[in-house]
């Protein structure tokens, strides 16, 4: 089992920066690709950045493409997200969550999810 909690998240105004943080405790976090996905008002649940367990290969959607930036620290079992040049259609909980295949796009293929981390960019 691992178990992921979200931080970070906030009200922020259009153009502006947030970090969001996620930790894992558990089982060994270095053994898992880490994603983050997002969920806006009325919409489904959408990926937004992957990155593999060595934080080597990285994948993004294309809407935050240059934007956000995933990364990971292993030796404190945290994954973050920058985001920059934040714009009102970013707004959504964002979801991280752990797999032991790769970092893929797929949130079906997900094992462990945190509760989420809220994000409102106002114009």
């Amino acid at each position: 089992q691992v178990q992921l909690v979200e931080s970070g998240g906030g009200l922020v105004q259009a153009g502006g920066s947030l970090r969001l943080s996620c930790v894992a405790s558990g089982r060994t976090f270095s053994s898992y690709a880490m994603g983050w996905f997002r969920q806006g008002p009325g919409k489904e649940r959408e990926f937004v950045a992957a990155i593999s367990w060595d934080g080597e290969d990285m994948y993004y959607a294309d809407s935050v493409k240059g934007r956000f930036t995933i990364s990971r620290d292993n030796a404190k079992n945290r994954v973050y997200l920058q985001m920059s040049s934040l714009k009102t259609e970013d707004t959504a909980v964002y979801y991280c969550a752990a797999n032991d295949r790769g970092p893929v796009v797929g949130h079906w293929e997900y094992d462990y999810w945190g509760q989420g981390t809220s994000v409102t960019v106002s114009s």
